[in-house]
């Protein structure tokens, strides 16, 4: 096999630089923000048509990152996880720090594009731009548990990939969310195939479960609907362990299940 090393590494050149508020890779959004990268001007006919889509995949390369990383935890997110490999986390410290974020294209302007989602600080260099196509997604993939230790940052998790999937900020998609965060405190992983659950309500809520939980209506069978009009209603089970979470005339949710030690629980949830 003949190794092209040096022809990789001479041949980069970035075509764009991301325009940012954020300047500090320690304060940037998990999630990513709204940004725009600033297209190098050689490289403004290969712009042709992107309107044509919405979504992007932007390869950035993270000047500031170290390098000599192997290992390490997602300090970040939760310092009490585990070590992993840099392979298995999207940490940005790698031996080459080249950056994968899947945005969404806001406006085409000029040589601007306004984007959506991206974690790359001022003055980051673009490798490349890619679109998302429909053939991306793995609905039920298998990852690690990396969960946030910070509610704010699991709810604003929850909330974008359940406004990917749903398109819409309606008042399902909000009770969908604090629903999901109820039972990945409860259960763990709520997207591991032994979850299953049961959604009694409106198909927007059941729409946000569905891709939150990643669950399918076979193959495993993991999902299960009744439309319903008046009492919403979602029946959680991990296993022997289970929890209902009933919606309140007063906005709040009734739980009720076994805790820990199998013991009956009920409380409202506001």
């Amino acid at each position: 096999m003949e190794k092209n090393d040096k022809a990789i590494i001479s041949g980069m050149t970035p075509v764009g630089y991301v325009v940012s508020e954020w300047r500090s890779t320690e304060k940037i959004s998990v999630g990513g923000t709204p940004a725009v990268i600033e297209m190098v001007d050689e490289y403004l006919p290969a712009l042709h048509r992107i309107t044509e889509h919405s979504h992007f995949w932007i390869l950035s390369w993270f000047h500031q990152a170290d390098r000599s990383i192997l290992r390490t935890r997602p300090t970040r997110i939760n310092g009490d996880l585990p070590e992993y490999g840099v392979f298995g986390l999207r940490t940005p410290s790698r031996p080459n720090p080249i950056g994968l974020t899947l945005v969404q294209l806001e406006k085409l302007e000029g040589s601007q594009l306004h984007v959506s989602g991206l974690d790359a600080i001022d003055g980051t260099p673009i490798l490349d731009i890619k679109p998302y196509f429909e053939s991306d997604i793995v609905f039920s993939p298998r990852t690690a548990y990396i969960y946030s230790k910070d509610p704010d940052m699991r709810r604003a998790n929850f909330r974008k990939q359940a406004l990917a999937h749903h398109g819409e900020a309606c008042s399902s998609l909000e009770l969908g969310v604090k629903m999901a965060l109820l039972a990945d405190e409860y259960f763990g992983q709520i997207q591991s195939p032994d979850v299953k659950l049961t959604v009694r309500g409106d198909a927007c809520l059941a729409d946000v479960l569905q891709a939150l939980t990643r669950s399918r209506l076979a193959n495993p069978a993991r999902f299960h609907y009744v439309e319903r009009s008046s009492v919403v209603e979602v029946e959680w089970q991990k296993g022997d362990r289970g929890i209902t979470m009933q919606q309140c005339s007063e906005g709040g949710l009734l739980v009720t299940g076994q805790n820990a030690a199998y013991q009956f629980f009920e409380k409202v949830v506001y």
